[in-house]
Formats: structure tokens, C-alpha cells, sequence
């Protein structure tokens, strides 16, 4: 049997044949961002924006081609396309569009600022949050996780989509070591633990392991991995955004309308300055502001109870009052909530009559009174 690495895939792909240019893909220089890890296989389709529309039949011919080959388990192809020049000025609100992906190319209106918007990539999905840092290290994923198994708990039918391409976490602190299947349908099966529904770029790649991807090969993984995902009817889709106000932030509130975000942030004035970057993106784009969560909020000492405000205490109430947003309430600084998302099951599984699990179920019901009302 032929070994399954890059050369066998680009000789699969090699007869794939642009019906435009009359040549094959591979020779054409369009597949890059090619990656084969363990039966999975992912690559973009590098095209010219005003070709990207109409091209979608060759993205998915060129993974039935890869499909066939042996040990193949599940192909990712999307296509992407440079950003048109001298558009600078515009700051990448346009990314989102993907110039070319073929899921979702007919637009709706804008919200209200002009800009074009995509058609809803998850229209089975009652709501999508947005779970967002403006920096990386406080607790973002961590607070995701443990805020869908809490609405999990309350008897919600949950999803949780890692969209950190760069730095996917939720495996690790789902406990989930097994590979997604692909469905009778095509599309790619979410993995289940703790009582919810998960797909994450991290189940593609190994763990560790460095994407190199340009923002359009990202925003063409982001939307494809919302779309050929088999969700299911859920209530609600937690997004674990990557810190930060890129590309991915953008690509996401185009893609799929946004019930509000959420924002976490630790007590200290740095990591609120950068949350308040993150709060005007998200209004700048019209999305809801469902409230901040403070993370690492009060230690207390596991042997004398003794509270002690390592990070500072109670700044991300008072940034929240100013910005005229909620604050959604805050988490304590524990050892055993970052032991337990290590071990792969969350604090509010692991420990549900904690007092770190309480914290947790109260900001999730919270979070869905908001986004029901």
C-alpha cells in the first residue's frame, strides 16, 4: 500500500484540472498549506477573488480526489484568495467575505454600517456567543469550556467550536483523544464529551504542532469548519475565539449572526485595556455585548481561607460599569480549575458542588437569560 504523505496527495490532486486555466491545481501552484497528519488532510486552493464564487465545484473535486486514496480519513479544502491591493485603508473589515470561499457567497444586507454580511453558515443553530479575550493567558478557554458544560447541565443541547486555529485548547481540556469521522452526508462528525458537542482545528493537527497559514487560509478553515460540520439542532454554539481583533473575529461575525460575545478579562489594567479593544471591535461590527467576566479574580488559601487579590479584584466591574456593559460576574484564582481543564474534564464536571463550579453555572444561566430575552 502507498504510503499516505504530500506526495501522494499532490499526485492525487495533480488531476485535478482548473476548468478555466486548463491545467492541473498542482502544477498551477494553487494547493498550499498542505498538512497530512495521521488520515486527516487539509489544504487551501489559492484562487483570484473574481474567480472564487464559481469555484467551489473544483475545491470539492479536489477532495473527492484526495478522498479515495488509502487511509484517508477526512479531507479540509478551502479556498482562499489574496486580498485585493491598495485596500489597506479598510483594516480587513472586508476578510470575512473570504473573496472566493464557496459557502455562504450569497450575501445578505449589512447590519446597519453598509458592509456586506454572509448568509448564516449555521441556520440549525438557535444562537451563537462568542467567547473573547483582547489578550492571551486569562483563562479564555478555560471560562469557555466550563461555561458550555454548565448550560450543558441546565439541560441545553450545547456545541463548542475551537476556532484557535494557532493554539486549539479545547481537546486537551475535553479529554478527547479520538479523531472526528466523517458522515454518510460528507460532512464531519463533532465529537461528544461531557455532555457536548466539539470541533476543533486541534483535532486535525497534532497537538503542539505549528499551522503556517496566511489570514485567508484561516478565514476559509473558519467558515468551512462552521459549515461542513455536522452540528445538529443545538441551543447554543459556544465560540472559543483567539485573543486578540483578527482576522478570526472578523471572518466569524460574518459568517454566522452573532447572538452577543462575551468578554473575559483578568482584574489587572493591562488585561482590561485590551479588553476594551476587544468590546469596541464587537460594537464596531454591531454585535451584542453580553457582559465581561473577571477571571482570577479572589485566591483563596486552600488551608487558612484567608482571601488574598493576587491580579487585583473587582477591575473588570468597574471597566464594565464605564464601558455601560454587564458585568456577568467573576471567577476565583484556583489551582484546581487549570489541574482539572489539564486533565480533560472541567471543573464543573469534576467538581460540581464547588464553589468554582457555582460561579460558573451562575454566569452560563446568565449568558442564556440574555440571549433568550
Amino acid at each position: 500500500m502507498a504510503q499516505l504523505d504530500e506526495n501522494a496527495i499532490k499526485t492525487a490532486l495533480s488531476k485535478v484540472i482548473d476548468p478555466d486555466r486548463k491545467a492541473d491545481i498542482v502544477s498551477l501552484g494553487m494547493v498550499t498549506g498542505l498538512i497530512v497528519k495521521n488520515g486527516h488532510v487539509s489544504f487551501a486552493l489559492q484562487v483570484e477573488p473574481e474567480r472564487g464564487p464559481k469555484l467551489d465545484p473544483l475545491r470539492k473535486e479536489a477532495e473527492k480526489a484526495v478522498s479515495a486514496l488509502p487511509g484517508v480519513i477526512t479531507v479540509t479544502a478551502v479556498l482562499t484568495a489574496e486580498r485585493a491591493p491598495n485596500h489597506d485603508h479598510d483594516h480587513g473589515h472586508d476578510h470575512g467575505h473570504d473573496h472566493g470561499h464557496g459557502h455562504g457567497h450569497g450575501h445578505g444586507h449589512g447590519k446597519g454600517d453598509g458592509k456586506p454580511v454572509q448568509k448564516n453558515l449555521v441556520p440549525q443553530i438557535k444562537a451563537v456567543v462568542a467567547v473573547a479575550s483582547g489578550k492571551g493567558g486569562v483563562g479564555k478557554s478555560t471560562t469557555t469550556v466550563n461555561l458550555a458544560v454548565a448550560m450543558a447541565k441546565m439541560g441545553l443541547k450545547v456545541g463548542l467550536f475551537d476556532a484557535d486555529v494557532f493554539g486549539p485548547s479545547q481537546p486537551r481540556m475535553l479529554g478527547i483523544t479520538t479523531k472526528p469521522q466523517t458522515g454518510a452526508d460528507g460532512k464531519l462528525l463533532p465529537i461528544t464529551s461531557h455532555g457536548i458537542v466539539c470541533m476543533s482545528m486541534g483535532f486535525l493537527v497534532a497537538e503542539g504542532e505549528a499551522i503556517v497559514w496566511r489570514g485567508p487560509m484561516v478565514m476559509g478553515a473558519i467558515q468551512q469548519l462552521l459549515s461542513e460540520v455536522a452540528w445538529g439542532d443545538l441551543d447554543v454554539l459556544l465560540v472559543d475565539l483567539p485573543p486578540g481583533t483578527g482576522d478570526t473575529q472578523l471572518t466569524l461575525t460574518q459568517s454566522v449572526p452573532l447572538s452577543g460575545a462575551v468578554i473575559v478579562s483578568t482584574p489587572q489594567d493591562i488585561a482590561l485595556l485590551d479588553a476594551r479593544k476587544g468590546i469596541d471591535m464587537f460594537r464596531k461590527t454591531n454585535i451584542p455585548i453580553l457582559g465581561v467576566i473577571e477571571n482570577m479574580s479572589t485566591y483563596i488559601c486552600p488551608k487558612c481561607g484567608h482571601e488574598d487579590h493576587i491580579f487585583g479584584h473587582g477591575g473588570a466591574k468597574i471597566e464594565a460599569e464605564k464601558l455601560g456593559v454587564e458585568f456577568l460576574g467573576e471567577v476565583p484564582l484556583d489551582i484546581r480549575i487549570r489541574l482539572a481543564g489539564d486533565d480533560g474534564t472541567p471543573i464543573v464536571a469534576a467538581e460540581p458542588d464547588s464553589p468554582h463550579s457555582a460561579a460558573f453555572r451562575a454566569i452560563a444561566k446568565r449568558v442564556w437569560d440574555k440571549v433568550n430575552r
